[in-house]
């Protein structure tokens, strides 16, 4: 058993779902997609601490509808920008604990995937990734300017798992530098760190259009989540 606490940004707007608030507040059969999401983590033994990190304003919503949550979770303020609400998510993490970072319109990651990316975290920094399934092209102004090969081309999802302290320290000096990752990895990669890819699930979809809650309606009728 690897003990570990998760991190979850969930101060963003959702712009691209077309909703005029926080898309993670958006009804799945019933249920927020953010009620969704933490339920995976509160049923899974190895999570110790839920971390979230919001928008103040919305923060009377998340508390009544995470009442029902057993996981002790801590509300911290989120930034514009998803780096900066995850920043200051481990800021209250404890540093020698393995910490996951995990994308809050991501309900369906299973757990089976959560324990193997936490095992990994052990040896450094590791993601949750699934091959590329489609031809790539590098396109500039609407013209195709390479068919890029995608035998070796793998798409991040979250968990994405790291040694508290390590990911904080890259966060610290990204800060310093201002650089904006596109992921935590890639911030972990930009210090030269290694991080392994644990082979996810196509399921494992990030809910961002409105499309998005048709494939999850229907991924939560098949209910083989776990």
């Amino acid at each position: 058993m690897v003990a570990y606490t998760v991190v979850i940004p969930a101060a963003g707007r959702g712009k691209r779902m077309g909703a005029d608030a926080n898309k993670l507040m958006l009804s799945l059969r019933g249920k927020p997609i953010i009620a969704w999401t933490l339920q995976v983590f509160d049923t899974d033994p190895w999570c110790e601490h839920i971390v979230l990190a919001i928008r103040p304003e919305e923060r009377d919503w998340f508390e009544a509808m995470m009442a029902h949550i057993d996981t002790p979770i801590t509300y911290v303020i989120g930034g514009e920008e998803r780096q900066q609400s995850v920043y200051a998510g481990l800021l209250v993490v404890e540093t020698d604990t393995i910490v996951m970072i995990h994308d809050g319109a991501r309900p369906f990651v299973k757990r089976e995937q959560l324990h193997q990316v936490a095992e990994a975290a052990l040896q450094g920094g590791a993601i949750l990734a699934v091959p590329v399934k489609d031809t790539v092209k590098q396109v500039e102004r609407h013209q195709i300017e390479q068919t890029v090969p995608r035998e070796n081309l793998w798409l991040a999802q979250t968990p994405q798992a790291f040694q508290a302290k390590a990911i904080l320290s890259a966060h610290e000096k990204a800060v310093e530098r201002q650089v904006l990752g596109t992921d935590d990895a890639s911030l972990f990669e930009w210090l030269g760190e290694t991080v392994q890819v644990v082979p996810g699930d196509y399921h494992n979809i990030k809910m961002t259009t409105p499309e998005d809650l048709l494939f999850g309606d229907a991924i939560l009728a098949k209910g083989d989540l776990q």
